[in-house]
C-alpha cells in the first residue's frame, strides 16, 4: 500500500528495466506505475484473493501468497529490488521477513509507519488509547497491524541482522525529505513514516 508521493520516490530509486518484487502489492497499483515509468520487469505477492484479482486484471504477474512463508520459493538475487511498503508491522515475523527479502533481492525498499511520532506518543500519554493517525487509521481490534515499530527500532533490528541502510527518507503527508542523520532523536519524534533503502554487508 503506497500513497502517490511514495510512488514518486520509490521510482526514482529503481533504475529502468530492472526486475522488481513488491511484497503486499495490494491492487497492484505502485506494479502498474513502475511498468509505466521506469519499464520494470515487475512481479508481485499478495495475501488477498481480492487484491490478487485487481492486480490480474491489470494485467500484472501477481501470485497469491504470504511474506512470512512463500518467500522462501524465490531464489537467491531474483530481484534487483524488492519493496515492502507499508507491509513490514503486518507480518508475523518481521525479522524473517526482512531477512528472505535481503536473500532474494539485491537491494530492498522498506517504508513503515513510525510508531515514534509524536501524535502517537501524545495520544497515549493523554487519552492512554492506542493511537489512531492518517498512517495508522484503522482502530486496533481491526488492524492488520501486528508489529508496530518506531524508526529507532527498524534502525535496531537492521543492526541486528548486519543490514545496511543506504539511504533514509521521511515521507509526512506533503513532503519527502532525505536524511543525513537518520538515527536522531528528532527524526524519530517528528516523522510519520520512514522510506529505507537497505542491503546485506558485504
Amino acid at each position: 500500500m503506497t500513497n502517490k508521493l511514495n510512488e514518486n520516490l520509490i521510482s526514482n530509486l529503481i533504475l529502468e528495466k530492472s526486475k522488481v518484487l513488491d511484497i503486499g502489492c495490494g491492487n497492484g497499483h505502485l506494479l502498474k506505475f513502475l511498468e509505466k515509468t521506469k519499464y520494470i520487469n515487475g512481479q508481485g505477492i499478495e495475501i488477498s484473493q481480492k487484491g490478487v484479482q485487481e492486480c490480474l486484471t491489470k494485467g500484472l504477474s501477481v501470485i497469491q501468497g504470504n511474506a512470512d512463508t512463500d518467500l522462501i520459493h524465490f531464489s537467491n538475487n531474483a530481484f534487483d529490488y524488492v519493496v515492502l511498503s507499508r507491509t513490514l508491522q503486518a507480518t508475523h515475523k518481521p525479522k524473517n521477513v526482512l531477512t528472505e527479502m535481503l536473500r532474494i533481492g539485491r537491494k530492498c525498499i522498506v517504508s513503515i509507519p513510525n510508531f515514534g511520532y509524536w501524535k502517537c506518543r501524545l495520544q497515549i500519554l493523554f487519552y492512554g488509547t492506542m493511537p489512531m493517525t492518517k498512517s495508522l487509521s484503522i482502530p486496533w481490534y481491526e488492524t492488520e497491524n501486528i508489529h508496530l515499530c518506531t524508526i529507532k527500532d527498524f534502525i535496531k533490528i537492521c543492526k541486528l541482522l548486519n543490514i545496511v541502510i543506504e539511504e533514509t527518507y521521511t515521507n509526512n503527508d506533503h513532503t519527502i525529505k532525505k536524511l543525513a542523520h537518520p538515527y536522531s532523536y528528532w527524526h524519530n519524534l517528528l516523522s510519520k513514516e520512514s522510506i529505507f533503502v537497505i542491503k546485506k554487508k558485504k
